[in-house]
Order: C-alpha cells, then structure tokens, then sequence
C-alpha cells in the first residue's frame, strides 16, 4: 500500500494518505454520514469508491484514531483530462487544517492523474465548506473556476435535492 506522511500533525500525530482499498469502505461510509451536508451512498457504493476508484480517491487516517479524511474521484471516461471530485469528508476532529485542500492536491500529484487538465466537481448552493474549498484549489492552481448547473432541483431531483452545480477549474498545469 502506497502510503505519504503529510504535514499535518493532529495530536502530535502525523496523518497518512493512502490508496483506500475495499476494507475502508465501511469506515468511509461512517465518515460521511458524521459529515453533513453531504449525501449519504450505500456502504456498496462507498465499497466500490474505495476499491475500484483507489487511483482517484484518498484516504487520510491517524494511527490511533482511523480514517479522518475521504476524497473520492474520478477520470471521466469521455473526457480523460478532467478528474471529477466526487465527495470530500473531513472528521470534525481534523477540520480547519486544510487536510481537504492537501487530500486534493495530493492525488493531483499521482501518476494515475497526470493527464488531468481540469478539475470538475458539483456543489449545492448552501455547501460553503466546498465552496470555498474549490476557491482556494483553483487559486493555488493558479487557474479560473467557472461555474454552472449541473443537476437542477426540478429537472433532476423533483424537488427532492437542491441544485447541484458543476464546479470546473482549470486548465491546470501538474508539471
């Protein structure tokens, strides 16, 4: 398992990134659901997040206290330059370390993503924390953020959902 030990320190503990495999699927699932507002998936998705997409996703975990970060990705199969961000789940406990921007960044640097020109992502208008995530991303990239709906609440959702808008960065340059 491909592991890096970040700068982060959390109770003098650093925190290490790794390729998730299927056993952190359920632990991933656990992350989401302590992390409102995102949605909630099966632990069947979160299972599948964890093994097929380990190229595209990163896991963040303490040695004493499990997994306190998730971001799951992926390539899109018709646009091969474009990694979309699926979720991003930071515990309370380590929030406010910029643990979501370094996960990012940090797959941005693995040789699975070294075509990726954009980043895509999609954001409900009241999800500030990910809002100001992708400012912050597309500002150390260096690179515009262009906005627009994606999944509309009456469309798509019924009105079941808030609009989902797409969040694109880029392009970027990884060299």
């Amino acid at each position: 398992m491909l592991c890096f030990l970040m700068d982060i320190v959390m109770n003098s503990e650093k925190i290490v990134f790794t390729k998730p495999s299927a056993v952190d699927g359920m632990a991933v699932h656990e992350l989401v659901a302590s992390c409102p507002p995102l949605d909630t998936n099966s632990v069947y998705c979160n299972l599948l997040q964890a093994s097929h997409f380990s190229e595209t996703s990163i896991a963040a975990s303490l040695e004493n206290e499990g997994l306190v970060g998730f971001v799951s990705g992926y390539i899109i199969p018709n646009q091969l330059d474009t990694l979309f961000v699926w979720q991003v789940a930071v515990s309370e406990k380590a929030r406010g370390q910029g643990l979501a921007k370094k996960m990012v960044s940090s797959l941005l640097e693995r040789s699975s993503c070294s075509g990726v020109r954009y980043i895509e992502t999609s954001i409900t208008a009241s999800n500030q924390g990910s809002w100001a995530l992708f400012r912050r991303l597309a500002d150390q990239l260096g690179a515009p953020l262009e906005e627009s709906v994606m999944f509309d609440k009456q469309t798509h959702f019924k009105g079941q959902h808030d609009t989902e808008h797409l969040v694109r960065i880029g392009p970027i340059s990884l060299s």
